[in-house]
Order: C-alpha cells, then sequence, then structure tokens
C-alpha cells in the first residue's frame, strides 16, 4: 500500500463524514454538537495516524451582564491548530483559527476552545449541516464587542456640519452641540457620529430651505 502524505490522509478523513444531521438541542433549535462533530472523525484519524495540537496563542477577556444584571464574561482566544502526521511528525500543517465562549464563572476559556475545535473540524473537512448552526451564545458574543470610535476624518466632517448648520441659524457651534446633546464629540462611536451626520443634514436642508422661502416672501 502506498504510504500516504499528510494531505492525503486529510481528504480520507473528509470522505467519511459528507453530512451531520443536528442532534443536540437548545433553545427553540437543534445543532450540531461537538461531541457528534468529534465521535465522527476521530475513528478515521486514529485508522491513519493523525494528530490535531491546539496551542493557545491569544486571549481577551470582556466582560459584560446579561438581561438579568448577572455578570457575564466572553472569553476571546487566537489559536493555531496544528495537524501532525504520527508516522511523519515532522509533516505537519499549522491553521491559524479563533474561538469563543460565553459563561457568568470560569469556563469561558473551555467553552472558547470547545467551540473554535468544533468549527474548525467542520470547516476543515466541509462537513454539511442542514442548517446554518446558530450557538447559543453567537449573537450575545456580538454585543460585547467594543464599538468603533469616531475616526478623525469623521469629527472634523460632523464639525463641518455643525458651524454650517449655526451659521444658517445665527446660533453658535455650542448651541447646536446642545441641541444634539453632544458634549464631547471625539467619544462619540462611528456608528453615533453617522447618525448624528444624518440628521443635521436634514437639519441643513430644512434650513435652507427655509431661507429660500423668505427670500421670494422679501
Amino acid at each position: 500500500m502506498t504510504e500516504m502524505n499528510i494531505y492525503q490522509k486529510l481528504v480520507e478523513v473528509r470522505k467519511t463524514v459528507p453530512y451531520l444531521q443536528k442532534e443536540a438541542k437548545g433553545h427553540q433549535y437543534q445543532y450540531t454538537g461537538s461531541s457528534q462533530v468529534l465521535s465522527a472523525v476521530r475513528s478515521k484519524m486514529d485508522e491513519l495516524g493523525l494528530m490535531l495540537i491546539c496551542k493557545v496563542l491569544n486571549h481577551n477577556l470582556i466582560e459584560g451582564q446579561t438581561a438579568k444584571g448577572t455578570k457575564e464574561y466572553m472569553t476571546e482566544l487566537d489559536i493555531e491548530f496544528v495537524w501532525v502526521n504520527a508516522e511523519k511528525p515532522e509533516e505537519t500543517i499549522s491553521c491559524p483559527w479563533y474561538g469563543q465562549g460565553v459563561d457568568t464563572g470560569e469556563k469561558g476559556v473551555g467553552k472558547a476552545l470547545t467551540y473554535a475545535e468544533k468549527y474548525f473540524m467542520l470547516k476543515t473537512f466541509n462537513i454539511a449541516t442542514d442548517k446554518d448552526d446558530p450557538d447559543s451564545f453567537q449573537e450575545k458574543a456580538e454585543s460585547y464587542r467594543k464599538p468603533e470610535p469616531i475616526s478623525s476624518k469623521e469629527v472634523g466632517e460632523l464639525k463641518t456640519k455643525v458651524l454650517e448648520f449655526a451659521q444658517l441659524r445665527g446660533k453658535t457651534d455650542a448651541d447646536v452641540y446642545t441641541a444634539l446633546n453632544i458634549q464631547d464629540i471625539t467619544k462619540l462611536t462611528s456608528q453615533e457620529a453617522k447618525e448624528i451626520m444624518a440628521k443635521i443634514t436634514g437639519w441643513i436642508a430644512s434650513a435652507k430651505k427655509e431661507l429660500k422661502k423668505e427670500s421670494k416672501g422679501a
């Protein structure tokens, strides 16, 4: 029998699991569990002498809270998964990856590792599932991410619009900032800046329309 290289072995593993039916149940949905994914590929990995080594390269912890006020922590991990051909240990494949896990206690790292390993297997071997897997913490995790701060370009554009509107109305820029409930423009997020830009652009258009009517009436 011809000796297989590491890539050929990975292809053989992929051939054994073309599809997984979601069996685990969460809140109002079904999903493919981590143990289900691992059990589907481990036997073939053992047969071919393939090992998967996980290395945590970086760790980030973000604090949040539930709707009831309980503290929760989202753990983010930068990971490197390394495939090793046990018959030729010098033959390896390194794959950068990412994992995240939400927990109220100390289990965030474990959940992040489990999440990362599961999806690494699913994507590496192109294993199909019947629907996209809405992991219970995925949407929640997005809410923990820090919003993008306002850029220097957005600060400049917003200041220009504020000044333009102030001059149209015969006010100071401080008056306009007060009307917009802005105490420090540099503390805004990029999204807030965009929303305020849209608002003040509308104000400017209305002010110009009113001035045009007044000039015609005069």
